[in-house]
Order: structure tokens, then sequence, then C-alpha cells
């Protein structure tokens, strides 16, 4: 089936509850499609999900014209002898889009950190929140204990970056700006009910990253489940993620809301294949069905797959 990676940039108009993931925003589009056109319409677009047939694939988001920087031991880089330097050097998490064509020393070597990527560094912050006794009309202990909420504030209309990876015989750019609409005016993530997440469609539009020349190794832009799929562990570098997984929409509401815990390559990882290397789409595997997931609903599934950009991957200095 053919895939193509698309661009689409949000703007934030409220704080977020929590970072926007991939395999978070993918689920949240599966309710968007359910809602906008029917159960069965999902899980039509679902078959063959876990047998490497993704309907859609969603990286994370990324502050506009940047990528996470790759997930790689610190004798990739230059060596630096100051210590302040080496602080520095690990708040530098963001490369510019348009060096991912580079050589590894110059794609590391133009990271930035949050101010410059963002242009206003976010800010996080706590609100408090109250529970009521429905009983007595105040708070009180327990259940019904003050609680603060963390969540993260960006400039207003902040731009923000997703990749997606459409199975074009199974949707198209139109149909997934109207489904990443709705998303935006109901909000993303934790928190979504109370105003968090909310944003607008920018734009969305075809995308393709430069190939550096002897890319060997493939750069996740969202959490993936690579196990079992061939990778040279030996060249791959990654940080391991474990999903406490919730259901969400009216689901959030059911007896059992939570998931099956799932183990992930965080973000940015860097896989090398054991064989011959051409640029994929994306990487990872579908997880979940029948049952493996949830109790509550036994066709959940859950994004393993990430979008990918090529990245050459040279011998340590």
């Amino acid at each position: 089936m053919p895939h193509a990676l698309h661009r689409a940039t949000l703007a934030l108009h409220t704080p977020l509850g929590t970072p926007l993931a991939g395999d978070t925003l993918f689920g949240q589009l599966c309710w968007a499609l359910r809602e906008a056109s029917g159960e069965a319409e999902l899980i039509r677009r679902l078959d063959g999900y876990t047998q490497g047939q993704p309907w859609l694939v969603a990286s994370d988001g990324f502050p506009a014209g940047h990528l996470p920087r790759p997930t790689l031991p610190r004798h990739f880089a230059a060596p630096a002898d100051d210590p302040s330097q080496r602080k520095a050097a690990r708040k530098k998490r963001w490369i510019p889009v348009q060096n991912t064509g580079a050589t590894l020393a110059t794609l590391l070597g133009s990271a930035v950190d949050d101010a410059v990527a963002y242009g206003s560094a976010p800010r996080q912050a706590v609100q408090a929140h109250n529970t009521l006794d429905r009983l007595t009309g105040t708070t009180g202990k327990g259940a019904f204990s003050p609680y603060t909420v963390a969540q993260t504030f960006h400039a207003a209309g902040q731009r923000i970056d997703v990749y997606l990876v459409f199975d074009t015989d199974r949707i198209g750019a139109d149909e997934a700006a109207r489904l990443l609409a709705a998303l935006g005016s109901t909000g993303l993530a934790r928190d979504d009910g109370v105003g968090r997440g909310k944003f607008s469609l920018v734009g969305l539009a075809a995308a393709a990253f430069a190939v550096p020349a002897g890319a060997n190794a493939c750069w996740t832009l969202a959490p993936c489940a690579p196990q079992g799929l061939g990778f040279a562990s030996s060249q791959s570098y990654w940080r391991v993620l474990t999903r406490f997984g919730r259901h969400g929409n009216e689901l959030a509401l059911a007896g059992k809301p939570f998931k099956t815990p799932v183990l992930l390559a965080a973000s940015a990882a860097v896989l090398t294949p054991s064989g011959r290397f051409t640029v994929p789409p994306f990487v990872g595997q579908g997880l979940g069905g029948a049952g493996q997931l949830s109790k509550a609903e036994t066709a959940t599934v859950q994004q393993g797959y990430a979008p990918v950009a090529p990245i050459a991957l040279e011998p340590a200095p």
C-alpha cells in the first residue's frame, strides 16, 4: 500500500496537559474518525493494522521547523572540555529540519535549545483543582482533597509541526485535515475536556526529508516498538519508554479504563537495520487487538509505528 509523508502545522491556543505524543495523537484521531464516520468505518481502516499496514502513523508534536535531537551517546558529538558547555549542550534538544541532509557532525552541531526552537521557551506550571463532595458541598479528605495538575504554557499561537504518514488508499489530505480540525476544537491529550490542548490547523502539505550521503539508519519521530524487526542492536540507540495507557472518550468512564502497559523505544531513537538500508516511510509495528491491550474494548490497538527521517550514522570519532 502507498504511504506518503505530510506535515501538519498547528497553532496552539491553550496550555497542554501532557506533551503531544504521536501514539496519543493517533488514538485521538481514531476516536475523531469514529465520531465522524462511525465505528464500522474505523474498523475498516484498522484492518491489517497489526500486520504492518497502518492507515495512519502520527509523530510527536515539535516546534515548527525542528525535529528532536537523535538519541546518541555523547562520543558521537564533538567533546566539550568545559563542564558548563556540556550542560548547555544537553539542553540543545532540537535540530533544524533543513539540516536533515547534513553529515552527522553538522547535524548534531546545529542543535538548538527551547528558547531558539520555540522562539519563547515553554513554561511549566501547576494549577490547583478541587473535587467537591456533593453531599456536603465542600472539599474534604481522600478523594475529595484538593490537588494540582501540571500543564505547559506556550506563547500565544505557538506553531507546532506534526508529521503524518498516510496510506493514500485509505485516507487523503482533505480528510486528515478535517479530523485534525475537529480534534483541535475539542483539545489534545490529558484534560482536553477542560480546555487543554486546543489548536487550529494552519496547514497540511506533502513533506520530504533530505537524505544524507551514506544514509544507513532511521531516526524516529514518535515512540515505537522495534522489537523483533531486525535492527542491529550494537548500532542502534534508544531510550526505553513504558507507556501506561488509558482509554479516552467514552471508554475513559468505563469500569476498566486502563490498558496493559507496553514497552517502547522513545522518540528520537536511531535504529540501524541489519541488512541493506532503504529509506522507509515508517518503522515499528502495530500492537494489540484480540484483547491484548484492553479488557474494556478487545479490539484496542496501540500505535507502535513511527515516521522516520534518514540519518547517516558515521563511526564514532
